[in-house]
């Protein structure tokens, strides 16, 4: 099953023939982790790009304050990494934590790149993962500096009610970088 929907989440965005599409899941493995463990944590550098079965993966990093900050959220049929360090090799200022119990599969750092040596439609595939994290992440600090925090909580609500539905205050809060009591005041409003 994770498999299939790992395959249609690759087909729903190159086109690649049957034959490639069963090599590259063949580099992927299946990993089941509990409620609040840690894939990576800050100091060592990111080896593995996860997928998404089931469940839900959280990247933060702690700011200057102490306080956690949360980058990018996770949840079924999405890929997630430290993708600074997996890209660069250089240790990770980041954590992925497993805020669900959650069903994963992993490619390590080294088969996706001999996926790019090999596979001619997985460059493309990576070329749109990197076009995506890179608009989402200039949307979301875009916000941080054109949007009060109700016009973040309701852009949220908008393009992404899973996160608020389904994580704690705690995590909604740092995802748009506003306080937990701030937080509660805008959803006794909204």
């Amino acid at each position: 099953m994770i498999y299939e929907q790992l395959g249609d989440y690759i087909k729903n965005r190159i086109e690649v023939s049957d034959e490639n599409l069963h090599t590259i899941l063949s580099y992927f493995k299946p990993l089941k982790k509990g409620k609040n463990e840690l894939l990576l944590t800050a100091g060592q550098t990111s080896q593995n790009t996860y997928f998404v079965g089931k469940g839900c993966l959280r990247i933060y990093y702690i700011n200057e304050e102490g306080k956690d900050v949360t980058r990018y959220i996770a949840f079924e049929n999405q890929i997630a990494t430290a993708l600074v360090s997996f890209i660069t090799k250089i240790p990770s200022t980041e954590y992925i934590q497993v805020i669900e119990k959650s069903e994963l599969l992993y490619i390590s750092h080294e088969d996706f790149n001999h996926l790019l040596k090999t596979i001619p439609e997985w460059m493309p595939f990576y070329c749109a993962y990197l076009e995506r994290a890179y608009v989402n992440n200039t949307n979301r600090l875009m916000s941080f500096t054109t949007m009060d925090a109700l016009e973040r909580y309701q852009l949220l609500l908008k393009i992404n009610p899973a996160i608020v539905k389904r994580l704690p205050n705690k995590i909604v809060a740092s995802y748009i970088n506003i306080s937990q009591e701030t937080l509660s005041r805008l959803k006794s409003k909204v």
